[in-house]
């Protein structure tokens, strides 16, 4: 039987869980990925049931979800499987700030929470606005963002918007449109050509090693190498398409820009 609005959601990606805890809808969340760490809580009152391009369907099936969230072709193999047994699955592809906000909206009209969901979207849009017309001092930091280290790979859409947001410029504007990673990889010639001023790194889960970004060859005299200016920033804030990504996330890149100048 199905309800409506559904009343067990399994997520599979740790945005659709954030956002579902903001909205006051956590009580329907019946499993989640092993990613999941936002809010804190989830770690100790929800079953983990998936990795990121894994999952227990058994597990799954066994949770009997009314309806399963899930993200992007990474995920469409799990889905797949879902749908056969049945499963309702509704699968989100956002890759830019837009389609964050678009996400946020549809999960609230999914659940029956569309005015509460309007609400928070309109809040994150205030915020968004409210950072990117703070005065900053010019001329606006070049940003290199390395989203993994072997090979290099540049930032995916949101988080190239969101450095813009923050005052930034990014190197590469122009690969934010690429969904796949492997159409973001970066030679390490032409990072160095980029000169950037700052580089902020989050490989992917794995912890950053700003030594070996200075120790590449040819990079240092790279401004952001030479000034010391190589920053992590964790993954879990800036690489889910969700509200992590527009709040500790952007806040993270400002502080990085901004307040870290020497």
């Amino acid at each position: 039987m199905r309800h409506f609005p559904p009343r067990r959601i399994v997520c599979l990606t740790e945005e659709t869980v954030e956002t579902l805890y903001l909205l006051g809808e956590q009580d329907r969340i019946v499993g989640v990925s092993g990613y999941a760490v936002r809010p804190t809580q989830v770690r100790r009152e929800k079953p983990r049931v998936s990795a990121f391009v894994s999952a227990d369907i058994a597990k799954i099936l066994a949770l009997e979800p009314d309806l399963v969230l899930a993200f992007s072709d990474l995920q469409a193999g799990i889905a797949a499987d879902l749908v056969r047994e049945g499963v309702d699955v509704h699968v989100f592809n956002q890759r830019d700030v837009a389609g964050i906000l678009a996400m946020i909206r549809t999960l609230g009209a999914l659940v029956g929470a569309a005015v509460r969901a309007e609400e928070l979207a309109q809040g994150f849009e205030r915020r968004l606005a409210a950072i990117a017309a703070t005065p900053r001092a010019s001329p606006q930091p070049k940003v290199y963002f390395e989203e993994w280290d072997d090979p290099l790979i540049s930032g995916i859409g949101w988080v190239s918007e969101l450095i813009e947001v923050a005052g930034g410029e990014d190197v590469f504007p122009e690969l934010r449109r690429q969904q796949s990673a492997k159409d973001r990889i970066v030679s390490a010639d032409a990072v160095r050509e980029a000169a950037p001023d700052v580089i902020l790194a989050s490989w992917c889960g794995k912890k950053v090693v700003p030594a070996r970004i200075r120790q590449r060859d040819g990079w240092s005299e790279i401004p952001a190498v030479r000034d010391d200016r190589i920053v992590e920033i964790k993954s879990t804030i800036i690489l889910q398409p969700g509200p992590a990504a527009l709040t500790d996330g952007l806040d993270a890149i400002v502080k990085a820009l901004w307040e870290q100048r020497r």
